[in-house]
């Protein structure tokens, strides 16, 4: 007893603002219990900076609608507790089932932004095909990361979309209306540098990524539906990371500032022509390549059928990888290139090459 109430007069003396770092570490249902130790407790909750609710942890499919009810009234009263206090991140993970739910889904997101939030991931798995986001989450002024998904169909924005301090953007599987991404939202993001798209369906999938300020780019698109091309119109691009099925074409694109390419490209038999020029051009530029297996694949490929390789006269570092003789035949054929004996045939992806590391990849 004696040690067990040493302990936690020794936790009682630390400063409420220590208390409150070590309580934002805690999940939040967990740190939402100290509130009914004493009054000081409740005192120091509203320093907790980082929220975290989670509705997927509670759910069994024979209680939902008990259990559904229990988990509004938890955030509600833990954003109750809190009384308006800054935070720094804040999680929401929710199944929506009935229309009256975006309203606390709203009103939760809404209590957020106007404490000032830095980071918001919001994830969502709904019955109703449309949902609406508050307006006053496209013009925050305080987010510095966004992260949406998943699966979900986003209505229209308003056109004076515009988060001033938006730095990196995660986008999961939203559908979004027309060109809404681009248009909209990527054009209100003026110091946006990081930027996370992926899609696993063919439906909402954006096209065109542009931006003058984006430093840091992730694109995965994993289906094999027949489309057209892409376009990355973003000059201040200085990584890209991209996995795709070839397309018929690649149009503007704007990769002037490029550094680094990992290129995951894949061979798709709904596409029989693919024309990788337009991205192969664009990254010319680049000091370090990594091509997967299905990248060098579809590249020997596009070469067969008489593409041009252009010279990467920047590029200092390749990393290789190919599952079958036609990948390997794209390695280049120069005298500074260190640690390869192979028979490379194609001069026209001649490259200078202080390093190249040659792998498996499967």
């Amino acid at each position: 007893m004696e040690v067990n109430t040493g302990l936690r007069d020794a936790i009682s003396w630390l400063p409420d603002e220590v208390l409150g770092k070590i309580l934002s570490l805690l999940p939040t249902k967990l740190a939402a219990s100290t509130s009914v130790l004493a009054k000081k407790w409740r005192h120091v909750f509203r320093l907790v900076h980082n929220l975290d609710f989670d509705d997927s942890v509670l759910l069994q499919p024979e209680e939902w609608p008990v259990i559904r009810e229990s988990f509004r009234h938890f955030v509600d009263r833990t954003l109750a507790l809190q009384c308006g206090s800054p935070i720094s991140k804040f999680s929401l993970k929710l199944h929506i089932h009935e229309s009256r739910e975006m309203a606390y889904l709203s009103a939760w997101i809404c209590n957020a932004l106007e404490r000032g939030v830095l980071e918001m991931s919001l994830s969502f798995k709904r019955k109703y095909k449309t949902l609406f986001l508050p307006s006053e989450l496209l013009t925050s002024k305080t987010l510095v990361k966004l992260t949406l998904g998943t699966q979900i169909y986003l209505d229209k924005f308003e056109p004076d979309a515009y988060l001033p301090a938006l730095k990196s953007l995660v986008i999961d599987s939203i559908v979004f209306d027309g060109d809404d991404l681009c248009d909209v939202l990527l054009r209100g993001c003026p110091v946006l540098e990081e930027l996370y798209v992926r899609h696993e369906n063919c439906e909402g999938t954006p096209f065109c990524i542009c931006s003058s300020t984006i430093k840091k780019l992730s694109v995965y698109y994993d289906f094999e539906l027949l489309r057209g091309g892409m376009s990355f119109d973003t000059p201040s691009l200085v990584s890209l990371n991209y996995r795709d099925y070839a397309l018929e074409e690649y149009t503007d694109v704007n990769l002037a500032s490029l550094v680094e390419a990992r290129l995951d490209i894949l061979y798709s038999i709904r596409i029989k022509d693919p024309d990788l020029s337009g991205l192969i051009i664009g990254i010319s530029n680049v000091e370090i390549l990594h091509l997967s297996p299905g990248s060098a694949d579809v590249i020997s490929r596009c070469v067969e059928d008489g593409l041009v390789l252009p010279v990467f006269k920047n590029l200092v570092k390749l990393y290789f990888g190919s599952n079958n003789k036609r990948g390997w035949k794209l390695l280049p054929t120069n005298e500074g290139l260190e640690g390869y004996a192979g028979n490379a045939t194609i001069r026209p992806f001649q490259v200078k090459v202080d390093e190249l590391l040659k792998r498996w990849i499967t």
